[in-house]
Formats: C-alpha cells, sequence, structure tokens
C-alpha cells in the first residue's frame, strides 16, 4: 500500500475530499458536515446551560509507575483529564496542537453535530501544528464516553481522556465513583506506534516489527501467513485474532502492574466503575478478586443488572458496573485476551498486603459479554420496519497487512448511503480469523436480538451481528473496527447522509 492509503486520517484531502467520500449516485446530494440541516438538528437538542475547558496536546515524559516514557498526551498525566458534563449541556473545548504533526479530537460515543466530530477528511479540517480549533456541542445523552485524536495511530500514545455526561436525574445507588482506563501500552519503550505500524505493513516479525499475528487472512479469506510470528491464540473462549501487535506494558489509569493505581475505599461502600477500554489492539477480560461485579451501563446505556465473575470488554467500549467491597485489599486485573501480561489496579479497603498472584486468570466464574446484556425498559428503539440494509463483510489479511470493508481499503470503500428518518439496517460479518469492534461514528444502534443499545460491539471471528439505527442525526459519519491499526489500513467506511 502507499503512504498515502495508509495514511487514513491524516487530514491530507480535507473537507474538498467530501464528494468522493459519499460517492452518492441518481443525483443524490450528500449532507455536508457544515450544512443548515446539522445546525438545526444541534439548535433542537436544547442545551442546558454551558461549560468550558481547554485542552493541548503535546509531546511529554510520563511516569508510568518506574516506566519513564517520551510520548504525546493531553498534558503531562496518562489518561488526560476527566471532562463532566451534564446531560443537555453545551461543552466547549479549545485544543491547542503542540504536537509536530496534524491532529483531532474524536467525542467518542456522542451523538453530536456532524462539524465537531474530530474526522479530518469527512467532519474537518486536521489541527495543524500550532494551530487551535474550538469543539462545541450539545452533550445529548448521559453515560461513559472518552475522547481520542482520528489521526492515523496517534491513539496509541497518550493522547486521551474520559468524557463523563451526568444524569441530573439519576438516583444515587452508590456511596463513590471511580473511572478506570484500560489501555496497551508502547510508546516510548523503543519503539513509537508508527515503528508498529510500519513493521505491520512490512510484514515484520514480533522482534522487530510488532505484530504478534500469524493466523493471518492471506487471500483475505483464511489459512495461515508465515513469517509474522506467532499469534497469541487461546482468546475469547479459545478463538484466534486476540490481537496483532506484542505490547510491554498494559495499564490501568496510567500505570504499570508493578506500580499500580491504588483506590481507597471502606468496607462495605458500594462503588460505581466507569470503565473505558482505551487500547488500541487489545481486548481484555476484567475482573475484581474475591468480589463480584454488576453490569449497569453499556456504552452509557443502561442494561438490566447482571451480576458475573468478569466482563470482556473490547477497544472502544465502555462499562459502568457496581460493586460492593469486602474488607482488605483486592487486585482488579484486567487480562488481555490471547496475549500474555495484564494490566491491575489496587482496591484498598483496610491494611494489609493484597497477595496480588504474578499472573491473575480471570477465566473462571461467569464471564459477562453482550450476549449476557439485556435493555432495561425505556431503552429500546420503538418497533418499525427496516427502510434500508447495508450488508457489511469485514476481512483482511496479515501478510500483506490489509484489512477491508466489503472488499475494499478505505479511502476507496463505498460510502453507505442513508436518508433522515429512516429505519437503517447494518448486517455486519466478520469474515476473518480476527476479532473486530465496530464503532459507528455520531450514533447508537440496536443489536438485533437483544436489544442493547450501543456504539462499539465486538464481532468474533465469523460473527455477523445485525445492527438497526434511527438515522436521526444528519452529516457524514465514520463507521470502522475501532483497532487503530486495522482502521489505518483500511477498515473503515461513511455513513452518508444524502437528500
Amino acid at each position: 500500500m502507499t503512504a498515502a492509503r495508509r495514511t487514513l486520517l491524516t487530514g491530507a484531502l480535507g473537507l474538498a475530499g467530501l464528494g468522493a467520500l459519499t460517492a452518492c449516485g441518481g443525483g443524490s446530494r450528500a449532507v455536508g458536515p457544515r450544512s443548515a440541516v446539522v445546525a438545526s438538528t444541534e439548535a433542537s437538542r436544547h442545551a442546558r446551560g454551558q461549560v468550558s475547558t481547554s485542552m493541548r496536546a503535546a509531546p511529554t515524559t510520563v511516569d508510568l509507575g518506574g516506566v519513564v516514557v517520551d510520548t504525546w498526551a493531553f498534558g503531562t498525566a496518562i489518561p488526560g483529564p476527566t471532562l463532566r458534563v451534564g446531560a443537555g449541556q453545551v461543552l466547549r473545548v479549545d485544543v491547542r496542537n503542540d504536537l509536530p504533526t496534524d491532529t483531532s479530537v474524536h467525542w467518542h460515543g456522542i451523538r453530536l453535530r456532524n462539524d465537531m466530530d474530530g474526522v479530518p477528511m469527512m467532519t474537518q479540517d486536521a489541527i495543524r501544528p500550532g494551530g487551535a480549533f474550538r469543539y462545541e456541542f450539545t452533550a445529548p445523552n448521559p453515560g461513559t464516553y472518552f475522547f481520542h485524536p482520528h489521526v492515523g495511530v496517534q491513539l496509541d500514545r497518550g493522547l486521551y481522556g474520559v468524557l463523563v455526561v451526568e444524569d441530573p436525574h439519576e438516583p444515587s445507588r452508590y456511596d463513590d465513583e471511580w473511572v478506570l482506563v484500560l489501555d496497551d501500552w508502547v510508546d516510548g519503550t523503543g519503539r513509537t506506534p508508527d515503528d508498529v505500524l510500519a513493521g505491520l505493513t512490512a510484514g515484520s516479525s514480533a522482534s522487530d516489527g510488532g505484530s504478534s499475528g500469524g493466523h493471518g487472512m492471506g487471500g483475505m479469506m483464511g489459512g495461515s501467513t508465515s513469517g509474522m510470528g506467532g499469534m497469541a491464540s487461546g482468546g475469547m473462549g479459545g478463538m484466534s485474532g486476540g490481537g496483532d501487535v506484542v505490547y510491554p506494558h498494559y495499564l490501568v489509569n496510567g500505570r504499570v502492574p508493578s506500580d499500580p493505581d491504588v483506590l481507597h475505599a471502606r468496607p462495605g461502600d458500594r462503588i460505581r466503575l466507569r470503565v473505558v477500554n482505551a487500547a488500541s489492539d487489545t481486548v481484555f477480560r476484567l475482573s475484581l478478586a474475591g468480589h463480584r461485579l454488576t453490569v449497569t451501563h453499556s456504552d452509557g446505556w443502561p442494561v438490566e443488572p447482571v451480576e458475573g465473575d468478569a466482563l470482556l470488554i473490547a477497544m472502544g467500549e465502555r462499562y459502568d458496573l457496581l460493586a460492593t467491597l469486602g474488607d482488605g485489599a483486592f487486585p482488579l486485573t484486567a487480562i488481555p485476551e490471547g496475549k500474555d501480561g495484564q494490566a491491575l489496579a489496587l482496591l484498598r479497603t483496610a491494611s494489609g498486603a493484597p497477595g496480588i498472584p504474578a499472573t491473575a486468570a480471570a477465566t473462571s466464574g461467569t464471564v459477562l459479554s453482550l450476549e449476557s446484556l439485556r435493555p432495561l425498559a425505556g431503552t429500546t428503539l420503538g418497533e418499525r420496519s427496516t427502510d434500508r440494509t447495508h450488508d457489511l463483510v469485514l476481512s483482511g489479511s496479515m501478510n500483506p497487512y490489509r484489512w477491508a470493508i466489503n472488499g475494499r481499503s478505505f479511502p476507496d470503500t463505498d460510502p453507505l448511503e442513508v436518508r433522515s428518518s429512516e429505519r437503517v439496517s447494518l448486517a455486519v460479518s466478520n469474515m476473518s480469523m480476527m476479532v473486530h469492534p465496530f464503532h459507528l461514528h455520531g450514533h447508537t444502534f440496536s443489536v438485533r436480538g437483544s436489544g442493547v443499545r450501543k456504539d462499539t460491539v465486538l464481532l468474533r471471528p465469523m460473527q455477523r451481528l445485525v445492527l438497526d439505527l434511527d438515522a436521526d442525526n444528519p452529516g457524514q459519519w465514520a463507521a470502522h473496527c475501532h483497532n487503530a491499526y486495522h482502521a489505518e489500513t483500511g477498515m473503515m467506511t461513511t455513513l452518508g447522509y444524502v437528500t
């Protein structure tokens, strides 16, 4: 692939590329991000006040707990700031770019106005070095969200933070609230994410390029690939496809397991855990030693409370959990699926050693996932017939390293044309032996069969899911795999509104 093809969202084409991205036929006209209908949709959201802040993206040095790295971040800590806004309020964030390259901020999971979505070449021009951009939008739905760049593989650096949209009417059912951000980390350890991408696209081994892949999709459908190192297997219930990259570190709240983040509470406290998987290539299995976890929200939407021993959480997903803490010190462990290592935090309600195992298994008992969830009453889409269906086939290969939707790699993918007020179904099939967290910008969808509302959903190898949505947020929206390396090498398309 050429450098231009690999650099997925650098903004090199600018908004002038919008016509190529929509490719509408039959005289249809694309609804652009700066159109009157986008402004009108935003105005209809009835803002209830405003929260203003600023952020600066810049190179910095970060201590991950005895591991000191040079990286890029919003500020001087990993993760970046946790922003809080009330549902229905306007969030205004002035972002300055002091990086040596273009950047942007995508507000992951928010049903916001199109021109604030932070996708260069699709919704805005990239923020140039030394430049600035004001993001201003109404946050309509409560929930746990996060923000990150949508340029290259910058997500795999330290450029991310959490956005909490608070529900003023939600009854308090807990004594305290903690934000937990999971991540896989390579930047500043002798390699950068760009080095990893170069190794993958060059077909190098795990030792010199960063790949852990070996079950590639040679010819786009199956078979094995030689010379790519050994892919970790056994993840996701024994299935292959746990990821492409070998990471030296896994983090909870920016800390390595040898010096973990320590969270303090009292015995018997009921704690709300807002968990975000900000990793670029890793699905985690999360557990809290000696405790059961109750899932209450998925991607911001409430679900019927369900209790389990561990939780599977894919890249880009967010889950809200409740846990009633015992008396002692307990490791909260995130095991990377199909990979070696672990991420760790420590929850302490009393003095004493926590007895942290060298490697926590987190495999016994009930493991919660999408299949475990049911929507809370009143959160489902209303019953109606489907106006339009799009089939999306996810495929790819490890050597050459290329990922595709319907056989094409972005920006050559065929856009998904929709019209306002339609009920749209996306029938997504994963025809590869890798897992793919599929993420849709600017919308939430209902997973057919369960009715659970989400914006990011994990597709296992050879799995098919039908995702129903209401086309109620006009503009041009990215739809892609939230593995940063898969998206950067082609697994992305556009959900484009037309008139």
